[in-house]
């Protein structure tokens, strides 16, 4: 995954209200789910929910599906995985974590 695509996944995961429809999305899975229920779950209003649900889509996080009359939006867990991937390759210097002692352990 290149350097611009996590930044671009990040900056829109970093706004409070968009990180909750991600959240939400991903706890619900592949079932994904409707606008009108983001918006009883997180109380926003409608058109705050769409600008955020257009900034996560273009940022490859989240996908829309027409159903019916439905629209069925879901986490992208593909993008997710890789930015995941691309923060933690070089974890530890190539090291298990492990060698490294947790900062907060007092007996370590």
């Amino acid at each position: 995954m290149e350097e611009k695509h996590v930044i671009k996944a990040l900056s829109a995961l970093a706004q409070p209200n968009r990180l909750q429809i991600f959240r939400s999305l991903v706890v619900k899975g592949p079932e994904g789910l409707t606008p009108a229920v983001l918006v009883e779950e997180l109380g926003l209003p409608a058109n705050t929910l769409s600008f955020h649900l257009k900034e996560l889509m273009a940022a490859d996080l989240i996908s829309q599906e027409r159903m019916g009359r439905n629209l069925i939006y879901r986490a992208q867990y593909e993008q997710m995985n890789a930015v995941l991937t691309f923060l933690t390759q070089n974890c530890c210097q190539g090291e298990g974590c492990e060698a490294f002692p947790d900062p907060s352990c007092t007996t370590c």
